[in-house]
């Protein structure tokens, strides 16, 4: 967690982004970090968690971190949450917490309550479009017969 935190100290510091840092490790040793680079690349998927673990699965060759834990400066938002069950990391640990860092600026408040929220009735307005067509692209999933299950 120091080293994480020192992370996160670093990338506020040097100027590349948001006060996060974030460590995944396997069998008690490092494979990969991130920090924010919201800002250092203009994408604002960048978050620490989310470049930790595009970096673990790089260096590891899959898509799925089983086994490994994330060590993390703070609470995952949303996105990092979401991120972090996709890759199946096996457990997180993190410093700071969500309410922490709504403190410090970094507010994920609206995105928590919009979960509860009918689609059409969401901050920004979502509907679905052609339902029926979209669900030829599953159903063309379910035929391929080498299909890579996640």
């Amino acid at each position: 967690m120091r080293q994480v935190i020192g992370l996160a100290i670093e990338n506020v510091r040097s100027g590349r982004g948001g006060p996060f840092g974030a460590l995944i490790v396997r069998d008690g040793v490092p494979v990969a970090s991130g920090t924010n680079l919201v800002t250092a690349s203009n994408d604002p998927t960048a978050h620490a968690e989310v470049v930790a673990i595009r970096n673990a699965c790089a260096a590891l060759g899959t898509f799925q971190l089983a086994g490994c834990e994330i060590f993390s400066s703070c609470e995952p938002c949303p996105m990092c949450l979401g991120a972090i069950y996709w890759a199946r990391l096996s457990r997180v640990t993190f410093g700071c917490t969500h309410k922490d860092a709504a403190e410090a600026g970094f507010d994920d408040s609206l995105i928590y309550s919009q979960f509860k929220v009918p689609p059409g009735k969401r901050h920004i307005p979502m509907s679905g479009l052609m339902r029926e067509e979209a669900l030829a692209c599953f159903r063309e999933w379910e035929r391929k017969p080498d299909r890579i299950a996640y």
